[in-house]
């Protein structure tokens, strides 16, 4: 996602990988579209360059208006793993609980994904 334009998943097949990464049934490729998809639709309801959200090895995305960075390590990253995206997401963890065991790494004033969800758009 960044420095490369991948095309738009849509909705439809973006929530099929999301309900198969979630009941635990993915395989490797499906668990990318639910990522891109995720990332994706975090782009669509917060556009920026301030944050930096990564999901290796399926993807990352620059999201939140503000002060962005075209060099290095930006100053606002989140990391984590697929599963754990997918459970913030549809609104099967709270960013909190996922901060609390180490699930995410956050650095930065601004890395939070609070305001942004659950995603509703992924909400059942």
């Amino acid at each position: 996602m960044l420095g490369v334009a991948l095309p738009r998943i849509n909705s439809e097949r973006g929530l099929a990988a999301v309900s198969l990464v979630r009941g635990g049934t993915a395989d490797r490729a499906t668990t990318a579209v639910a990522v891109r998809f995720i990332l994706q639709e975090f782009a669509r309801i917060a556009p920026g360059k301030s944050v930096e959200v990564r999901v290796p090895p399926h993807g990352a995305v620059q999201i939140v208006e503000g002060l962005g960075h075209t060099r290095g390590t930006p100053p606002n990253v989140i990391e984590l793993d697929a599963a754990t995206l997918v459970a913030l997401a549809v609104g099967d963890e709270s960013w909190d609980a996922v901060l609390g065991r180490g699930a995410v790494r956050a650095s930065g004033t601004r890395a939070t994904l609070v305001d942004l969800l659950p995603l509703t758009a992924l909400r059942e």
